[in-house]
């Protein structure tokens, strides 16, 4: 099939002009992609810790040890290609290890950890994602996009009720900068949402215990029933969930991601960290759909200093992640969903734009953003691999069709 793709970004691969390109719009994006994704992942992962018997110091070694390569691997390719390259770890993944974890001995679930990694790395040596993402047309990837950030706008909304104070003052706060400052509406709307938070008495902060990352090595163990239980189905949600939907906002923003290669650096620092407890790299999806968006910077070669912000900031959040993650259980819930549909609005927009551009393909992306936004999850894969899916099948069954008509 022949799939016009979106024009190219011309993008500003040279490392050494980073400090002219930082904007305080790029900077805020990246903290915020920081704040979501952090926010919601680091309760899972202590909550499976919790579930496997592990002691404070290896949940924090198995969240520091995420936040240092994702953050190093992320902020490195950044600023080195001038592409905004965000890595995360595995949402899904951890959500199945609440579970999963139990009764698993940790060093083979570690065993696991390093299987699924190797199987990550051998997707990317052999270049088997290229291909696969170049099948992809435009309009379906931007309404996959679209479809996977739409729950996001939404919560603004459905937010106001359960803290209607602080989501209408991060609104009024959002449209008076759109109004007069848009480039930093998104760094006001954070400030006020901390500040009211706090003093609402919102934020219980006053337990934390700031003791720093001990990095506890565990040696794998290989079993076929840690195999099978966790290393492929986190290998397969892994990149079902993640990869191939992060890889697909990129292009969708217009970015000519090295698939292949990018899988291939999450694997590498997957093996890298999964002795000392991590159990998926992966390419960033919603993280990376706010680091890519407008809202980052008007012009989409400067939008890396976002994912470079968001690298760093791991970084820096390693040194204590046991305790940033109960720092971030004290935030209100409602915090973080306004904040992360405010900082999307553009994305969604785009997206959806983009996804109907095209009025022969319409019904296809149309079918790929219900799909997407309709959280249908099965055999543990999210709405986001289902949505490209259904959008692929009818988008060849459609031009199947208008070539037997033309024909």
């Amino acid at each position: 099939m022949s799939d016009a793709a979106p024009p190219s970004i011309n993008l500003s691969p040279s490392p050494h002009h980073a400090r002219r390109d930082i904007s305080a719009s790029a900077v805020a994006a990246g903290l915020v992609a920081v704040l979501v994704s952090f926010g919601g992942t680091a309760v899972l992962m202590v909550q499976a810790g919790h579930a496997a018997g592990l002691d404070a110091a290896r949940i924090g070694s198995w969240i520091g040890s995420l936040s240092l390569v994702l953050g190093l691997g992320g902020a490195f390719y950044s600023l080195r290609t001038g592409l905004p390259v965000v890595m995360a770890w595995s949402t899904p993944g951890a959500a199945l290890l609440v579970t999963a974890l139990a009764g698993v001995p940790f060093n083979e679930a570690v065993g696991a950890f390093v299987l699924a990694a190797g199987l990550t790395l051998a997707c990317g040596l052999f270049g088997w994602i290229d291909p696969i993402l170049r099948r992809i047309p435009g309009e379906v990837a931007a309404a996959m996009l679209a479809g996977v950030l739409l729950n996001f706008g939404m919560g603004i909304f459905s937010n106001i009720n359960k803290q209607p104070a602080l989501v209408l003052a991060m609104c009024a706060a959002y449209l008076l900068c759109r109004r007069w400052a848009p480039r930093y509406a998104v760094l006001v709307v954070m400030a006020v949402a901390v500040a009211m938070a706090a003093g609402m008495g919102l934020m219980q902060v006053d337990q934390l215990d700031w003791r720093l990352t001990e990095f506890v090595w565990t040696t794998p163990a290989f079993s076929a029933q840690a195999a099978v239980s966790l290393g492929i189905p986190l290998f397969v949600v892994a990149m079902a969930s993640q990869n191939l939907p992060g890889l697909a906002i990129l292009q969708a923003a217009g970015y000519r991601p090295p698939a292949s290669r990018l899988v291939a650096a999450t694997g590498l620092l997957g093996l890298v960290a999964a002795p000392f407890g991590a159990h998926s790299v992966t390419m960033g999806a919603i993280s990376a759909a706010i680091c890519t968006g407008p809202e980052a910077h008007p012009d989409p070669g400067k939008r890396y200093i976002a994912a470079a912000t968001y690298g760093v900031s791991y970084v820096a959040l390693s040194i204590v992640a046991g305790a940033v993650a109960v720092f971030f259980q004290a935030l209100p819930a409602a915090l973080l969903a306004a904040l992360a549909g405010l900082a999307l609005l553009g994305t969604i927009m785009g997206g959806m734009a983009a996804a109907m551009a095209n009025p022969q393909r319409r019904e296809a992306a149309l079918i790929t953003l219900l799909a997407t936004a309709s959280g249908f999850s099965f055999w543990g894969i999210g709405s986001a691999f289902w949505g490209l899916a259904a959008g692929l099948l009818a988008h060849t069954a459609f031009e199947y069709k208008r070539a037997r008509a033309g024909a």
